[in-house]
């Protein structure tokens, strides 16, 4: 079974949006289109406040992506405790986390070779 691609930028929009209907913090893009052999265009990284918020933030995600893009998560793995989701998009994975885990794991670290932008909220 082949997955088609979605645009990447309209992915990322759509995301985006997802995530800020639900208030979700702290929203950062990993490009890590200039790095060898990575399993992915762009990370997007936003963290919630809680493990309710974290699902919260995830389910918005994909029911946004779903009905603008008609597109769907090839695959979702985090979801019974709700510490950190990842939802895979092929292209674009987005890593929901709470506060305390993100800062453990901190991705942006780990992936620095990655172009980071931050993007501001409204709110």
């Amino acid at each position: 079974m082949t997955k088609k691609i979605v645009n990447s930028d309209l992915l990322i929009t759509e995301i985006i949006k997802g995530i800020e209907d639900v208030k979700g913090e702290n929203i950062s893009i990993i490009d890590l289109r200039e790095i060898e052999n990575t399993v992915c265009d762009y990370f997007i990284l936003c963290d919630g406040t809680s493990n309710t918020q974290v699902s919260a933030i995830s389910a918005s995600i994909q029911k946004n992506v779903s009905k603008s893009l008609k597109d769907k998560a090839w695959h979702v793995e985090g979801e019974a405790n709700a510490e950190w989701i990842l939802l895979d998009y092929v292209n674009v994975v987005v890593h929901v986390f709470q506060k305390h885990v993100r800062q453990f794991y901190n991705l942006e670290e780990l992936w620095g070779d990655g172009k980071i932008s931050n993007i501001e909220t409204a709110y």
